[in-house]
């Protein structure tokens, strides 16, 4: 049967139609993409919240905070698949423990940055106050996502716990903080705890102003720009590294990382 071109061909009802179909879908897609980025954003202040009750446990039970308790052989050692003899630090702690001065220190270590920080995980984990398996408390050089640090849902990012002393500074933040101790929050950079860029400045600002005071160098909630290792950082999250700083709102790229007090 012979058929007329007329009749192949879609009226104009038709494909009106049809657009209109792919622009639902086209708009269902992109609301979806939204609100999975803002439930991930909201992850961040959960987990914030989750990680310091966990801390303040610690304390409360341990006298000391995660990552600084001098006894920490004592309590778990070789259940936890930790030798007494495992590492020496520069305050010459060995082991499980570390050195009970009130700081998560992540420098001065004999063979990593991570130092401290790197137990501090380990411990809550040994608690029982946290979820996951970050190893036996072993000094180590860099924040693995996932191995040594707790994964956030954020892709790649997660989470990393030391004193502002040294792991702040180099960001900017330095004395501007309230605390002596910091949740750091951002991706991983080699040889490096997890200070690299994960969110775009404007996420930043909605987190730090939901939380705290909207500013990236002042209050209990800190931004910064990512760093890169070797001395550079990413360009930018902030407009000047200073306590009366604003995030950068008009760049778009993931350039922030981010310090929580405890």
């Amino acid at each position: 049967m012979k058929i007329n071109a007329k009749d192949a061909a879609f009226s104009l009802v038709e494909l009106s139609i049809v657009l209109v179909i792919l622009g639902l879908l086209t708009g269902g897609i992109l609301a979806g993409q939204s609100l999975i980025r803002a439930a991930e954003l909201r992850s961040v202040s959960t987990d914030y919240g989750r990680y310091t009750a966990a801390a303040q446990s610690f304390r409360d039970k341990y006298f000391a905070l995660p990552g600084d308790l001098s006894k920490a052989y004592d309590f778990w050692g070789v259940a936890a698949g930790c030798t007494n003899t495992q590492v020496t630090d520069a305050g010459g702690q060995t082991g499980c423990n570390g050195d009970g001065n009130g700081l998560i220190r992540i420098t001065g270590v004999s063979n990593g940055w991570m130092g401290e920080g790197s137990r501090a995980w380990w411990m809550l984990q040994a608690a029982g106050l946290i979820e996951g398996n970050f190893g036996a408390g072993a000094i180590v050089t860099s924040a693995l996502v996932g191995t040594n640090v707790p994964r956030s849902k954020i892709n790649n990012a997660g989470w990393s716990v030391h004193t502002a002393q040294y792991a702040v500074q180099p960001m900017g933040w330095g004395s501007y903080g309230n605390s002596a101790n910091w949740f750091m929050f951002g991706t991983y950079v080699g040889g490096n705890p997890t200070i690299n860029g994960a969110l775009k400045p404007e996420e930043s600002w909605n987190i730090d102003t939901k939380l705290d005071d909207g500013k990236p160098g002042s209050g209990n909630v800190m931004g910064g720009d990512g760093y890169l290792g070797g001395g550079l950082f990413m360009n930018r999250c902030v407009d000047a590294r200073s306590a009366t700083g604003n995030y950068d709102l008009q760049k778009t790229g993931s350039t922030c990382a981010m310090g929580f007090a405890f």
